[in-house]
């Protein structure tokens, strides 16, 4: 078969740009399956054929860019393979299940992890619907990414070497779409680089972002840099001479020593965040210096000591204390030969490779497996993927979670047992409770910064030792979302209190479903048990179990007519009678009439405002005509034990008016979530009437709006994509003597 021999038609040859990049895969990789890469090549070259990119290249060429990006990370044989055919899925005619049958799960896998997501086409949607579409569909895109990644990491740096290429050939893209692309490197792709130690493609990604997101700055620093380099360079060159004269006397072996510039983006970062002008600033140029072991590093350091003035406030020994993306390397500062301080970096060749490849240079490949072991930090990242994916409701939520937790600058703090941990710059002993395990930041209630005791919302600094007390009966508060700082720990103190105002729905769903039985006569401790409720929740789509039931028919989202008509054991719902018709009067106004009652108006009852769909009765009044209630309504319950004679009942079904209903949302106080809840009312075209935000000392909101739906099912689902939002702790529909 030809996926087992790798073979291709007698009369292919390598293309030109094909047979470069083998022969350089052949220098860094010299146990490459050429045959099999070669039949990836062709596979793509078919599949892409007669696609142009908008620069006016053949589209292979992309791939095939991104496969080379790859190969001088030397990165392994389905990486590459996975990386010349990542376009074929989505862009050409070939499925999954083929690439499979060619080169293996391993490879199918990856290319399925940097597939983007396809846009179910909608009509009739408003130049803002496609927006929010287009980013909800980006935002799912990198959720799924990210999720993949934090199964094979190899998912992620095909992607960065995607977005690399793409970056470098940004300037065939119109001005518009420049500057969204540009900011999502810099803001998501430079940032997820860093965190996985790949310098190579972070620097470039950075630069490539800063010149298209700030061009007139870009060009100044860029100009400065340039006019002032050969001086620095001259300087560097005489410490180098000087260095490797002091080295060679001690006997020890330097792999290599040379500058490194410093990269435009981080220049124009220091001038901008610490306000530092141009010229003052002097480490543009760094030595780095490169010797075979561990130890040598240290005694490099000694005689660059001895020869220059260290400036130790300056020294870092990562070395010792690694950064959480696995980075080793001795920092130094000291006062070069012109007085001015210059940066020195020293480290062994394999702490080289890791600082410039990252997660790339841990992995040794067996048949296309790495391991933990292998990967060594970079597991505590995987981790932390999985638990924002399980905090996160919706793609929105999850990408805060990454702005917040994954992409801000980071402090270092330990455990009493020495482990290290990361977290978000201004993260507070309540963020490590969490971090370390959920259960011990639930039951926290002080914790020992460095042996004393300190506030809860004392924020951490590197180094810090920090050891948390608990108690078994404590629980969080709403203050602590005043102060935590990362997302994982937010998340889960909301899901707290929301798992709390759950259980209030589902004891007011209860206690309705009991006063329902009664009212019509029955014992409610024969139809309401809990295996009962929990049998019957299985009946009802998307209901999770019976106390789900419960909440969901007290905040009304599950007419409790519908279940009690379950729980009696039939199917039908409650007896309909006359069906109500909806007219307009010469003023437009909406009413409300039956053929059965020529003449007699029909009124909403402002007690519990029904709408289409919902169970009603109607109760004659004495010359106010028939006022319609909810069956639930307690005035009903009390008509029905008091007056029966007097209710009549009717059914409504949708027709197509709209009806005010008034809902409450009880939330967490944050910026920007009324305008979030206001895009679902915008999407789904609901005109709000009136809308009221009430604060509470506890850091949460109660946002009450009146909103016009056709009926419940319309109701419940405008409810149920607001409860989706992670800080939402509950939304309920209000009846008329709870406003």
């Amino acid at each position: 078969m030809l996926a087992d021999k790798y073979e291709l038609p007698g009369d292919w040859e390598d293309p030109e740009g094909f047979h470069q990049f083998v022969e350089r895969l052949r220098e860094v990789r010299p146990t490459a399956n050429i045959n099999k890469v070669r039949l990836a090549y062709y596979i793509a070259e078919k599949e892409h054929a007669g696609q142009i990119r908008q620069s006016g290249e053949p589209y292979i060429m992309h791939p095939l860019a991104v496969s080379g990006i790859l190969a001088e990370l030397q990165m392994d044989d389905d990486t590459i393979i996975a990386a010349l055919l990542h376009d074929v899925v989505e862009d050409g005619e070939i499925e999954l299940e083929a690439i499979t049958g060619y080169f293996g799960a391993d490879v199918a896998h990856l290319i399925d992890g940097v597939t983007k997501l396809k846009l179910q086409q909608q009509e009739n949607l408003t130049s803002r619907q496609k927006k929010a579409a287009e980013t909800n569909r980006t935002a799912e895109t990198l959720r799924k990414m990210l999720l993949a990644m934090a199964n094979d990491y190899r998912v992620m740096v095909i992607k960065l070497a995607d977005r690399l290429h793409n970056m470098q050939t940004l300037n065939y893209v119109p001005p518009d779409k420049q500057l969204r692309i540009a900011s999502e490197t810099l803001d998501v792709y430079a940032p997820l680089a860093a965190r996985l130690g790949i310098w190579q493609i972070k620097w470039q990604l950075e630069d490539l972002s800063f010149q298209y997101l700030h061009p007139r700055e870009f060009q100044s620093v860029s100009e400065r840099v340039s006019g002032s380099r050969s001086h620095r360079e001259l300087e560097i060159e005489e410490v180098i001479v000087a260095i490797k004269e002091k080295v060679q006397q001690r006997g020890i072996k330097i792999v290599e020593i040379k500058g490194r510039p410093k990269h435009l983006y981080s220049i124009y970062n220091k001038m901008v965040k610490e306000a530092i002008p141009f010229e003052e600033i002097y480490d543009l140029l760094a030595l780095r210096i490169i010797v075979e072991e561990v130890s040598d590093c240290y005694v490099v350091l000694g005689l660059v000591h001895e020869m220059f003035v260290p400036l130790m406030a300056l020294f870092y020994d990562y070395i010792a204390k690694p950064k959480s993306n696995g980075y080793q390397s001795l920092h130094t500062k000291v006062l070069g030969p012109s007085g001015q301080p210059l940066e020195i970096q020293i480290r062994t060749r394999h702490m080289h490779e890791v600082a410039e490849f990252g997660v790339a240079a841990h992995w040794t490949y067996k048949e296309g497996k790495g391991s933990d072991k292998e990967v060594g930090n970079f597991s505590n990242l995987r981790q932390q993927l999985f638990d924002w994916s399980s905090d996160a409701r919706t793609s929105s939520d999850f990408l805060r979670s990454l702005s917040t937790d994954l992409f801000a600058e980071q402090v270092f703090v330990f455990t009493p047992n020495g482990d290290v941990l990361d977290l978000p710059l201004g993260s507070t002993s309540v963020d490590f409770a969490f971090r370390v395990h959920t259960q011990l930041g639930m039951k926290m209630v002080g914790a020992k910064i460095n042996g004393m005791i300190s506030p809860l919302s004392t924020k951490v600094e590197n180094g810090d030792v920090i050891e948390v007390i608990t108690r078994s009966n404590a629980t969080p508060s709403w203050d602590w979302l005043e102060f935590v700082r990362s997302a994982h720990a937010r998340s889960r103190i909301k899901s707290h209190f929301r798992r709390l105002n759950r259980e209030q729905d589902a004891t007011r769903g209860r206690e309705t479903l009991d006063k329902e039985l009664r009212s019509i006569g029955l014992d409610p401790k024969q139809y309401i048990g809990e295996d009962r409720i929990e049998k019957l929740a299985k009946e009802f789509d998307s209901v999770e179990n019976g106390q789900d039931l419960l909440a969901k028919i007290g905040s009304g989202l599950i007419s409790v007519q519908k279940v009690i008509s379950r729980l009696r054991g039939t199917q039908t719902e409650a007896p309909q009678g006359q069906k109500i018709e909806v007219a307009k009067t010469r003023e437009g106004k909406l009413q409300l009439a039956s053929d059965g009652f020529k003449g007699i108006l029909l009124n909403r009852a402002k007690c519990c405002n029904p709408i289409p769909g919902d169970e009603i009765i109607g109760y004659v009044t004495r010359g106010r005509g028939i006022m319609i209630h909810r069956r639930i309504c307690p005035h009903a319950l009390e008509f029905s034990m008091k007056e029966p004679e007097r209710l009549l009942l009717f059914n409504w079904p949708p027709d197509e008016s709209v009806y005010s209903v008034t809902i409450k949302i009880v939330c967490v106080n944050r910026q920007g979530l009324l305008m979030e809840v206001s895009t679902i009312f915008g999407e789904s075209k609901t005109n709000v009437s009136a809308a009221n935000v009430r604060t509470s000392g506890q850091n949460t909101a109660e946002i009450t709006a009146t909103i016009d739906v056709k009926d419940t099912q319309n109701l419940a689902a405008i409810m149920t994509k607001i409860s989706q939002f992670s800080d939402v702790m509950t939304v309920l529909r209000l009846d008329g003597r709870s406003l």
